[in-house]
């Protein structure tokens, strides 16, 4: 009951539900815009929380998280473009619907699934997160926690990349990198060159502000055309009706339990979920033929599934310190900069935390839903605004938060560099999210590592390895090798598909189904009555 009640008092602070109003407008900005992922919003943000406590700066954080996955609906359905890649499959439906001229029912409908998604995730992260880091403080030392750390890190390149020496390729630059300064161990320099600023490593927020923002905006300056796709201004009525709603219930539930199984697998992000969401719910629907030409039932289970996964990542980073997307792994580096560890030691010595961290999920996303409702014609004018003036005021901020993080202008050098490095990478497919991943968990698994070969000598083998470490090693080999193996046996002409890697076969059924909605006769399922026009 005190750490119910210390978790809850945190949250009474009126300086964290202002920050959680800062956080409710960057994240719904960032949605907004196409091509700013939340995974960038949050790196650039994590500078400038640096100086907050740490309940103030995860409620700006984790409300971006949950902001930015209401607001990327939104171009989605008006403009056809995915505002982050989670809203992938919300185009399939969404879209046409605004076409149809139901912009704003399918923009209600949206962010009512996506709350309920995220709320009913939120359950399973406040029942499962202490039972999960209990059981792996009890259970998981330095030989486990080294097997966790390879599985995480195998999986994320297993799904992250079309090519998987591509992936690899960027799971061992991950690890160098976190290789670079003073070994603990030791106290011995490693790759600094006699560069005073390398003693301590790279600068964490500086490295990813660099991959993800700094590369995302050199890449979208290099690659800038001009759009021919005008935002759907026409958004008809906004409320769905008693059948409308009815027919959200099954998809619902389906898109509910894909969200949430996928959510629990490290590396699984929004959008696989979505769009196995979307050929579940197409599957077991009563009318799948109206999948992809403006189905309710295809939206709902779209925005269900991608919005369930936030609370599956949460649990896993949290639980077991392994990040369940990229956006967890920016938060991990944040989280160990304010002297907080994820881990099966966090919930265990500081169980409040679970507790701040449910409500301002939940009251983000009532936050979220609240401001969905009411914004929508506003929304519209804000697709207009000149990417420009964007980039401008992105590459700004950028600099002033890395410089934040430390006073020094080599902490902005260093942000530039890998900036131009995240456009190399991307030009020849290489993913950063094995990266970052390994700069942030390469120095933990190198110290488990030296103390299990330390133990070994002295002990029986299968005594100091138990079975749970074996069973991860494996799972982190096949994690690698079936997609490998499942991509050759394919023709030439279909590898290198994001499918091939996980539940390919669900995935590329949407495809499928797609081609088959195409090669259809265009028939509008549900003609606008002129009433409504």
């Amino acid at each position: 009951m005190n750490a119910f009640a210390d978790g809850l008092g945190a949250l009474l602070d009126v300086s964290v539900l202002l920050y959680m109003l800062v956080g409710l407008l960057l994240g719904f900005l960032v949605g907004a815009f196409p091509g700013i992922t939340a995974t960038m919003a949050i790196a650039l943000a994590a500078g400038f929380t640096m100086t907050l406590e740490p309940v103030q700066g995860l409620a700006v954080l984790l409300t971006i998280y949950v902001a930015a996955n209401f607001g990327d609906r939104v171009p989605s359905i008006l403009v056809n473009t995915p505002g982050t890649p989670a809203s992938i499959a919300t185009t399939l439906d969404g879209y046409p619907m605004a076409k149809q001229g139901r912009a704003g029912l399918a923009l209600t409908i949206s962010a009512l699934v996506s709350a309920v998604g995220i709320l009913a995730s939120i359950v399973l992260f406040a029942a499962a997160a202490v039972p999960v880091a209990s059981f792996a403080r009890d259970y998981f030392k330095s030989p486990e926690l080294f097997a966790l750390v390879v599985f995480g890190i195998a999986v994320m390149i297993g799904i992250s990349s079309k090519s998987m020496l591509k992936g690899i390729l960027a799971g061992v630059i991950g690890l160098m990198l976190g290789t670079v300064g003073t070994y603990a161990a030791t106290a011995d320099q490693r790759f600094t060159f006699g560069i005073l600023e390398l003693l301590e490593g790279f600068n964490f927020i500086a490295v990813i502000i660099g991959l993800f923002g700094i590369a995302e905006l050199f890449d979208q300056l290099l690659t800038h055309h001009q759009s021919k796709v005008r935002p759907i201004s026409s958004l008809g009525r906004w409320w769905p009706n008693r059948a409308e709603l009815k027919q959200t219930r099954r998809a619902l539930a389906v898109g509910t339990g894909v969200g949430i199984g996928v959510g629990l697998i490290p590396a699984a992000g929004g959008d696989i979920a979505g769009l196995i969401g979307w050929e579940r719910a197409r599957k077991v629907s009563k009318h799948p033929e109206e999948f992809g030409k403006g189905s309710i039932e295809g939206l709902t289970a779209s925005d269900t599934a991608s919005s369930a996964t936030l609370g599956g990542s949460l649990t896993t980073t949290m639980a077991l310190g392994i990040p369940g997307d990229s956006v967890m792994a920016v938060m991990i580096g944040s989280m160990i900069i304010w002297g907080i560890t994820p881990g099966p030691n966090l919930f265990v010595n500081r169980p409040d935390l679970v507790v701040s961290i449910t409500g301002i999920m939940v009251i983000a996303t009532l936050l979220s839903l609240a401001l969905s409702l009411v914004r929508m014609r506003g929304m519209v004018k804000l697709l207009d605004v000149p990417q420009p003036y964007l980039w401008s005021g992105i590459l700004v901020f950028c600099i002033i938060g890395t410089y934040a993080t430390s006073n020094s202008l080599s902490t902005v050098l260093t942000m530039l560099v890998f900036g131009v490095i995240g456009v190399l990478l991307k030009r020849m497919s290489v993913p950063p999210g094995p990266i970052v991943l390994g700069l942030l968990l390469g120095p933990l698994a190198e110290e488990n590592l030296s103390r299990t070969l330390a133990i070994l000598p002295t002990r029986p083998f299968l005594e100091v390895v138990s079975p749970i470490a074996i069973i991860l090693l494996l799972l982190a080999v096949l994690s690698i090798v079936m997609p490998a193996i499942r991509n050759a046996r394919k023709p030439r002409g279909k590898r290198g598909a994001l499918a091939d890697s996980i539940l390919d076969d669900e995935i590329a059924e949407v495809a499928h189904a797609r081609e088959e909605l195409d090669a259809e006769p265009d028939a509008d399922p549900h003609p606008v009555k002129e009433t409504e026009k």
